[in-house]
């Protein structure tokens, strides 16, 4: 099945500005022109401009760039889904060209994981057609930044669709860009309110409070944002720019797992345990703990299918990785050692999250592989709190952790 992708989701991915770069053709009038439409979100009189300059400057990463997020915004308002599809395609070979000539951010990364190669399917905004109607002629009119028109339409395809994230999503937005903050954020709050899973209204309303001077306040829904949706690049790169404007460096704990566990079949399991863990000056166990860890890392083969009994292939998971660490902890007896200091730090560390109650908290943030990864939502929905502690003790203090 091909991968299936909203047009709500591509029109939100071509709501930040483009800063052209200094290049070849940095004076040409129409290209300060066309930046200029890009950025004051007028994309349908910006398209033939970007169409030519692509033609007059094929080398420019940012003019392709754009061009490919206009030809993918097109998306939201055509109606032909032979077009839509057409437009993705195009739009997505362009984005991958503006790349390879050096564009890079997390935006592009995520317009092009997005849609596969062939163009894929678009879901729509809403099941209800008067709704998603509605959401596609306000589309095309914020495409001309005719703003009262979109705003009309999202508001009626809410009352068509009262749980359109979308609609009261980009009702904020319209906001947003006619610089009323306060309805921006209370729009942004509602479309939170309907869906708390999706990062995108999070991190809009961080950057409306932001803009509002509101800066504490807006790093908590930048949090927010990001432990919603953790491994959105969108989401984290919201998160780590207020960092940057707050002049927070945020960051996990150091951490080093000294332990590799390999498998070349159903029945062959390699534990590789770096030999400096195990030296004789290693009075602390630290070395066998982690040989521990291997341990229980390898006999996970057999238990995965006991504690996911839905999934028939093997994967890394939380379970997994939790129970590994907290063997390799328990093997450790602080009171026997007489500088608990010569412990690995990364086996303290596992300690003090243990004691806190956010080793799995820290172990889907900061080490999360794609196993692992599959774990997230099902814990989130129980325990947004930890998650939630876990980045305002840890990665807010630059992985230093709450003051003892």
């Amino acid at each position: 099945m091909p991968k299936r992708i909203t047009a709500a989701f591509l029109l939100i991915l071509v709501l930040s500005a483009i800063t052209p770069a200094v290049v070849a053709g940095q004076d040409d009038p129409d290209r300060k022109r066309a930046f200029a439409l890009y950025n004051d979100a007028q994309w349908i009189e910006a398209l033939p401009l970007f169409e030519k300059l692509a033609v007059r400057y094929p080398e420019d990463p940012q003019v392709i760039e754009a061009l490919g997020m206009l030809v993918v915004g097109q998306t939201a308002y055509l109606k032909d889904p032979a077009a839509q599809k057409a437009a993705r395609k195009r739009g997505r070979e362009l984005l991958v060209r503006a790349q390879k000539l050096g564009a890079d951010n997390a935006l592009l990364r995520s317009t092009i994981d997005a849609i596969p190669p062939d163009g894929g399917e678009d879901a729509g905004f809403s099941l209800k057609k008067e709704a998603d109607e509605a959401m596609r002629e306000g589309e095309a009119a914020f495409a001309k930044n005719d703003m009262p028109k979109a705003l009309e339409m999202y508001q009626r395809a809410l009352l068509f669709d009262p749980k359109l994230y979308e609609a009261a999503l980009f009702t904020g937005d319209v906001y947003y860009k006619t610089a009323d903050q306060k309805k921006a954020s209370e729009w942004f709050a509602r479309a939170v309110a309907i869906n708390p899973d999706r990062e995108t209204a999070y991190r809009y309303w961080g950057d409306s409070l932001m803009k509002q001077g509101r800066v504490t306040e807006a790093g908590d829904k930048f949090i927010e944002s990001y432990i919603a949706e953790p491994y959105s690049r969108l989401a984290r790169g919201g998160f780590l720019t207020w960092g940057e404007k707050v002049q927070i460096a945020l960051a996990h704990p150091e951490f080093n797992i000294p332990t590799n566990v390999s498998s070349k079949g159903e029945n062959e399991t390699t534990i590789t345990l770096d030999p400096s863990t195990l030296g004789k000056d290693d009075k602390s166990g630290s070395g066998a703990a982690w040989m521990v860890y291997g341990m229980i890392r390898a006999s996970w083969k057999d238990e995965f299918a006991k504690n996911y009994p839905e999934e028939k292939k093997y994967r890394h998971s939380l379970k997994e990785e939790a129970e590994a660490l907290r063997a390799a902890i328990k093997t450790l007896d602080e009171k026997q050692i007489k500088d608990p200091n010569t412990i690995d730090k990364s086996l303290q560390l596992v300690m003090r999250l243990e004691k806190e109650g956010l080793l799995e908290s820290f172990i889907l943030l900061a080490l999360p592989d794609q196993g692992i990864a599959q774990d997230y939502v099902a814990y989130r929905r129980t325990n947004v709190e930890n998650l939630r502690r876990y980045v305002k003790d840890y990665v807010l203090t630059s992985g230093a952790g709450p003051k003892k």
